[in-house]
């Protein structure tokens, strides 16, 4: 009998741990400003290991999640080229490049927040070209 209950009780402990680990991610504001900031941070990391000059820029956002209980989002953004160099200065402001330079791209980044030590992981990363 102490046997079975052991093995129940394991059972039970392996099935909360199998659960906590599918959690799913859920729809949030794009306006909350953990993500925000989670956004520039993946926008950032784009250009910094992008190969070209030109920097890009946010142009919309199309999906905003977080996975239940933690500090992890999920984000699906467009992205666009501009015509200003990746170090220059307010980038957010900076005109987007036109034809034949014209390049937009869609990406999916899933980051873990932890904006109160300042510290952001990239879990994934997925860009095409649009």
């Amino acid at each position: 009998m102490f046997l079975k209950a052991t093995l129940l009780l394991g059972l039970a402990v392996l099935g909360m741990h199998v659960w906590a680990i599918q959690m799913e991610f859920v729809d949030i504001s794009k306006d909350l400003d953990y993500f925000v900031v989670s956004v520039e941070f993946a926008v950032a990391w784009f250009n910094s290991g992008n190969t070209e000059e030109q920097a890009y820029k946010l142009l919309e956002v199309r999906r905003a999640q977080q996975k239940s209980w933690t500090m992890i989002y999920l984000m699906e953004l467009d992205l666009g080229r501009t015509i200003c160099k990746k170090h220059d200065e307010d980038i957010d402001n900076c005109p987007l490049q036109e034809s034949p330079g014209e390049r937009k791209v869609n990406c999916t980044f899933i980051v873990d927040s932890r904006p109160w030590f300042t510290q952001f992981t990239l879990l994934n990363s997925t860009c095409q070209q649009m």
